[in-house]
């Protein structure tokens, strides 16, 4: 690269190809026109909001926050599959990635990027926001006793969704469900 060219961080920020954004404490406080254009808002809408907005439910981004922190307190960065809500209400898969700026304040400053995944898994079933967080914990590959002990449920009530989930995706196995769930016809 020539010395000479100046590399323009802001033209690069708003110029990726996937959604992005600079928070304090859960609050967006600059995001790019991807992460916008996702979620069917103007950046200038979203800056100074929280995460909340683009939450389906204040409980589901409740219990979002509590699961991020310990993973982040072990890692340094969080990522995982959500489902998320989009300004005219319409929900969708969505990748999620973040890094605190400081590993001591992993809610504090940080760094997040949003890719939306919806393309190759549909949200095709009404589903409860705790069936949302079970789906998306199945999804990673976690095991009833796993997705209880991060919920704070009992396995026989992860067990109990698990049930509900695969009736509301006509799925015969464990398996069948979690390739629903990700889009992956069988």
């Amino acid at each position: 690269m020539n010395a000479s060219y100046a590399i323009d961080y802001e033209m690069i920020f708003q110029h990726a190809p996937v959604g992005m954004c600079i928070s304090i404490d859960r609050i967006i406080q600059s995001c790019n026109h991807a992460l916008g254009a996702m979620f069917g808002y103007d950046c200038t809408q979203l800056n100074g909001e929280s995460f909340a907005v683009l939450y389906p439910t204040m409980d589901e981004f409740l219990r979002t926050g509590d699961r991020i922190i310990p993973i982040m307190n072990a890692r340094g960065r969080y990522s995982d599959e959500r489902i998320m809500r989009r300004a005219d209400g319409e929900l969708f898969w969505c990748h999620v990635t973040g890094r605190a700026l400081d590993a001591g304040k992993p809610l504090g400053a940080g760094v997040w990027t949003f890719e939306d995944v919806s393309e190759k898994r549909p949200v095709t079933a009404e589903l409860t926001p705790r069936e949302r967080e079970i789906a998306a914990l199945l999804v990673e590959g976690k095991t009833s006793k796993v997705i209880a002990r991060e919920t704070d449920l009992s396995p026989r009530t992860v067990e109990m969704h698990r049930a509900k989930l695969m009736k509301k995706f006509s799925a015969s196995t464990s398996s069948e469900l979690v390739h629903k769930l990700v889009g992956v016809a069988r």
